[in-house]
């Protein structure tokens, strides 16, 4: 594919980031604000030789989801955060099955219905428990659509690498802010499924995935052999930081509102401010060494200041991330409350006046 630029948005991006990633088969049910998804694939997978279904349900489509992932498919599905609840029990599945697959969230707010404000609280749900059981999905969270693109294509990638579900976590401002977009083909590898997916049969000794373990000791060894494979998850970590060892305050972000932060941050470090920035790209694993690192490496008193979309989740993993060798402030706005460059410079400059650091 020659390189081409075109204005998409951010769902669009995902959607032709799938398409880019080999995505064979999506399955879901629309609910806004990402139902530019379903649309895109609906055009696009028949023409590819792929399969496009609205299902009925949010439930019925996680289902077909497990299915199509378990004869060798690579396949998506996409909904919102009410619709991402309801296919909870799938992801448990999924999960338990070791089948490979992606799921994209564009969270609006909540609980409940809430509304389509911008929102990230749906990070506890992502990164912590996405169904029952001791089951974690593999969490990547652009923040552009540059980057909803890239790694969209490369959770395909991911998925097959680890036989898990990965989940593409954006939320409504990042769906539907529209920017430049340079379409590439993207080196995208394939994972030979051969020696697991039910094909068939024929010729070989017949296969069984299961997720029903009613011997303890069977169980337990499912849930150690999980565990070790969210281990080995964490050599895809990734994240964007601006520190040099100076730094007297970071600000921590993820997602849309790592926008505004950093923009605040450059915004000061202009002018003087000690003051740096770090985005999780991965929110599971999430990248804790990292933090641990820069906070040893500063070069004296550090503080971490947390900005979220929510009442304060992702605040936690920075604290057990830090192991006290730092402090971590939470500054939140829950579902329509969208904070400004200039409102995120006032919260560092109030920290690092606190901290006992001068004003430049």
């Amino acid at each position: 594919m020659m390189a081409k630029k075109v204005l998409v948005k951010g769902v669009e991006a995902i959607a032709l980031g799938a398409l880019e990633g080999g995505c064979q088969c999506y399955f879901g049910y629309p609910i806004t604000p990402q139902n530019e998804i379903p649309e895109i694939m609906a055009i696009e997978l028949p023409k590819r030789g792929g399969v496009f279904l609205q299902a009925e349900s949010e439930t019925s489509a996680i289902n077909m989801v497990l299915g199509a992932s378990a004869v060798g498919a690579r396949v998506m599905t996409s909904s919102s955060s009410p619709g991402i609840s309801l296919m909870s029990e799938g992801f448990s599945y999924l999960i338990a099955l070791e089948l490979p697959c992606v799921v994209v969230n564009v969270m609006r707010g909540g609980p409940g219905l809430g509304g389509i404000e911008a929102s990230q609280g749906d990070y506890f749900q992502a990164v912590k428990a996405p169904g029952h059981g001791d089951g974690r999905f593999l969490v990547l969270a652009p923040y552009s659509c540059s980057e909803a693109y890239q790694l969209t294509a490369k959770a395909f990638e991911l998925a097959d690498k680890y036989r898990n579900p990965v989940m593409i976590l954006s939320d409504a401002i990042l769906g539907q802010m529209k920017e430049p977009l340079l379409l590439k083909s993207l080196k995208i590898k394939t994972y030979p499924k051969e020696d697991w997916a039910l094909t068939g049969a024929m010729g070989r000794p017949s296969r069984v995935i299961k997720s029903l373990f009613l011997d303890s000791k069977e169980l337990a060894e499912r849930n150690l052999r999980l565990k070790r494979k969210y281990r080995a998850m964490e050599k895809e970590i990734r994240y964007e930081a601006i520190f040099s060892g100076e730094e007297r305050v970071i600000a921590v972000a993820f997602g849309s509102i790592a926008r505004i932060c950093k923009e605040a941050v450059l915004n000061l470090r202009e002018k003087g401010y000690e003051v740096g920035f770090f985005r999780p790209i991965t929110l599971f694993p999430f990248p804790g060494k990292a933090l641990l690192n820069m906070a040893e490496r500063s070069l004296g008193k550090v503080s971490l200041v947390v900005f979220e979309l929510n009442c304060g989740q992702m605040i936690e993993d920075v604290k057990l991330s830090l192991c006290g060798k730092a402090e971590a402030i939470s500054r939140y706005y829950p579902p329509s409350i969208l904070p400004f460059p200039e409102d995120i410079e006032k919260e560092l400059k109030k920290c690092l006046k606190s901290s006992g650091f001068p004003k430049v």
